[in-house]
């Protein structure tokens, strides 16, 4: 089953504030990017861009919304329970066999592992740009894009198809749709392909959020106090109200005071 040569994946996840709530759940901001990258792309190619997700019936407002977009076609793979990442990719391949371009989110609202779009690669035998943070456009159809990476270093990618592009968040902002628009997709059809890949049992285990820990260089100073200075930056602090003294109790008592007049935290 072939449905075109331009695809956007959306993944539906609950909001992490509301799970148990369908209406708060919806496409992540880097699936909002990806889908509009794929409807400019089908507009500068002449190519109809066909929206796949997996997952249950409430999955389809997000197509609902990918239609009201713009979108030609809308087909939800349907399972009931989670799905491993190959698995998912698995699912996907088997429908767009003869997809050119694949643009996908690069991280969902719950928070998952990205792995997607590179088993999806690797299924469709196609080239892989993950976490793209720009993009742009050659006239031979040829991508260039700039890829995130750790350190704050970034790489330049030439990309042509057939590839699996993954986006980050804010890369492109989503169109707003039309009254009309959001109206006509309410009733549009939605296409339902049961999986041809069954998935294995799988429960999902899910633990708080923590960011990677950076490995920060030790605080210089011989003394306690000046790497307390360094870590607190207490000597920036100090250096852009005034000098350093060392004065007796008393006397140091009463330079505080006068101090704290002439800021004017003192009347």
């Amino acid at each position: 089953m072939t449905i075109g040569s331009i695809v956007a994946c959306l993944k539906w996840v609950a909001h992490p504030g509301e799970p148990n709530d369908e209406r708060f759940a919806g496409m992540s901001p880097a699936d909002q990017s990806a889908l509009e990258f794929a409807l400019q792309q089908g507009a500068a190619m002449g190519v109809g861009v066909v929206a796949v997700t997996v997952g249950p019936a409430g999955a389809e407002r997000v197509l609902r919304d990918a239609l009201a977009c713009g979108v030609a076609r809308a087909v939800r793979i349907h399972s009931a329970r989670p799905m491993q990442s190959d698995d998912v990719a698995a699912a996907i391949a088997a429908v767009i066999p003869d997809a050119t371009w694949v643009w996908c989110g690069d991280y969902s609202l719950d928070r998952g592992s990205g792995s997607v779009p590179a088993f999806l690669a690797g299924r469709l035998a196609a080239q892989q740009a993950l976490g793209i943070i720009s993009v742009s456009r050659s006239a031979d159809g040829v991508i260039e894009a700039t890829r995130r990476l750790d350190g704050g270093r970034r790489e330049l990618l030439s990309v042509a198809a057939p590839a699996v592009v993954s986006v980050e968040g804010a890369t492109a902002h989503l169109r707003r749709a039309g009254l009309a628009a959001l109206r006509a997709a309410g009733k549009a059809p939605i296409e339902v392909v049961q999986s041809s890949t069954p998935a294995a049992p799988y429960d999902a285990v899910v633990h708080p959020y923590r960011p990677r820990a950076r490995a920060l260089a030790a605080p210089a100073g011989d003394a306690a106090l000046d790497r307390l200075r360094a870590l607190t930056d207490a000597g920036a602090a100090v250096s852009a109200r005034g000098e350093q003294v060392t004065l007796e109790p008393a006397a140091a008592a009463a330079k505080i005071v006068d101090a704290l007049k002439s800021w004017g935290y003192l009347a």
